[in-house]
């Protein structure tokens, strides 16, 4: 094999190789921001709902805004314990 066919062929497995290896870091990547979107709506969703069921209690006790206010915080309680466990899980998947 000749000096100049031998360098292509080397050339060829290293294109190959960073080919392969920049197609892994996409994924990575793509599957973090998944993984972020997930972990922000999950947060927003548990505050939202705890939220609405605090102003449905309150129109149906009339006691504004007292149970508007707690149920907020009981939904972002839950929304930050939801975040904790999915990251847990998503750590321990990795």
């Amino acid at each position: 094999m000749t000096l100049p066919e031998d360098f292509e062929t080397r050339l060829k497995i290293a294109k190959s190789k960073l080919k392969k290896e920049f197609d892994n870091d996409n994924k990575k990547k793509g599957s973090f921001m998944g993984n972020a979107f997930k972990l922000g709506t999950e947060l927003v969703a548990a505050v939202a709902v705890g939220t609405i069921i605090g102003f449905i209690l309150d129109s149906w006790f009339d006691t504004k805004p007292w149970l508007i206010i707690i149920f907020f915080f009981l939904g972002a309680a839950a929304g930050m314990l939801n975040v904790f466990k999915a990251a847990n899980r998503m750590q321990k998947e990795e």
